[in-house]
């Protein structure tokens, strides 16, 4: 078993506030759950303050205010303020879609941060992608309040093979919005991404041109505009740390419902029981449940994982995609050239990346 002890383990640096499921977009990468959280099963407002309040005491610094979409919440101005007055930094993570200028004027003194999310730089890309007519030219609406109003700003370019190619002008358009940072997100696998991969996966020429663009633009807009960038797991040799510095290492994440979950993804584990901020406080959840200490340290690893040289790189990969992918979350990531598991990353690509006609989006619709 791995060692608990509180003086081992460090406080988060950041929570995800999943506030509600409910979103106007529905988007074929919806990173939420298969099973989402209706309307009524969501937190009250003072439950949310009572996990900001405990968040703060146990070492957290920063809140993401998100979802679905979470100004579909009535309170989000209570919400926002209850954040900052626990000391938090708040950062809100937004379609825009649902933003007034109203309300971003009530939510001004609360929120410190505004990632906004982008579906493609056209209208034609965007709302195709997103499944929802006229998005995009609200969200532009709205980038243009953000801008107006001195938030600082975040794109969130969630990159697929209908619109990796435009890379070049998302970063244009982000640097014409105002934006300090983009983070180009290549769409990782998970959940309902799952049923849309062949749709969405890039190909191996479009990823390697990616990369040399990336690598271009952060030395000439350095200074000017931070790039993140995650790119596809599957053409990777090695995998990405889970939430970047190993499972259950450096953020929590609270669902709709109050569930505390690891990372977003950690309810595809089915071996693992999340508790609920009803039943535990956070500091409890955080060191002691034994969902959060499953995949904590190198105990758990497999030998090949153990003796790696990359153990305390990598931290083992992901189990969410050790599960989708290998069918056991305690696997090697079959990202990992080193896998027994890789065969099947490239089998999925040979089948995923074809010529000729292709399948409709499934849409993601709470």
């Amino acid at each position: 078993m791995p060692d608990t002890s509180h003086t081992l383990i460090q406080p988060p640096i950041a929570m995800l506030a999943e506030l509600t499921h409910r979103c106007p977009l529905a988007c074929p990468y919806c990173s939420n759950p298969l099973e989402m959280t209706q309307k009524g099963a969501e937190l009250d407002t003072d439950t949310w303050l009572r996990a900001f309040r405990e968040a703060a005491e146990m070492g957290v610094l920063q809140i993401h205010l998100s979802g679905g979409e979470p100004v579909s919440r009535r309170d989000i101005v209570d919400l926002a303020r209850g954040a900052r007055e626990a000391g938090l930094y708040v950062n809100l993570i937004t379609s825009g879609i649902g933003l007034t200028e109203k309300r971003l004027q009530a939510l001004e003194p609360f929120v410190d941060h505004i990632q906004l999310s982008l579906q493609g730089i056209t209208a034609a890309v965007a709302d195709r992608i997103g499944g929802y007519d006229g998005g995009f030219d609200r969200k532009m609406h709205v980038a243009e309040l953000i801008g107006q109003m001195g938030f600082p700003l975040t794109l969130n370019a969630v990159m697929h093979r209908h619109n990796l190619d435009d890379l070049p002008a998302t970063l244009d358009m982000a640097l014409r919005l105002g934006a300090r940072r983009i983070e180009i997100a290549c769409v990782q696998f998970q959940g309902w991404a799952l049923k849309n991969r062949a749709m969405l996966q890039p190909s191996r020429d479009q990823v390697n041109e990616a990369k040399r663009i990336v690598a271009e633009a952060r030395k000439a807009l350095k200074g000017r505009l931070a790039i993140d960038f995650v790119p596809p797991d599957y053409y990777a040799d090695y995998p990405k740390a889970c939430m970047g510095g190993g499972w259950g290492s450096t953020g929590l994440n609270i669902a709709p419902d109050g569930k505390v979950l690891p990372c977003h993804a950690a309810e595809t584990i089915p071996s693992l029981t999340f508790q609920t901020i009803a039943e535990a406080s956070l500091r409890d959840i955080w060191y002691d449940s034994p969902a959060f200490n499953a995949f904590r340290g190198t105990d758990w690893m497999p030998d090949l994982c153990k003796t790696c040289d990359r153990r305390d790189i990598d931290f083992g990969g992901c189990r969410c995609q050790a599960m989708a992918i290998a069918g056991d979350p305690a696997a090697t990531d079959p990202v990992c050239r080193k896998s027994p598991h890789r065969a099947l990353v490239d089998a999925a690509l040979d089948i995923d990346v074809v010529d000729g006609p292709q399948p409709e989006f499934i849409y993601r619709r709470l």
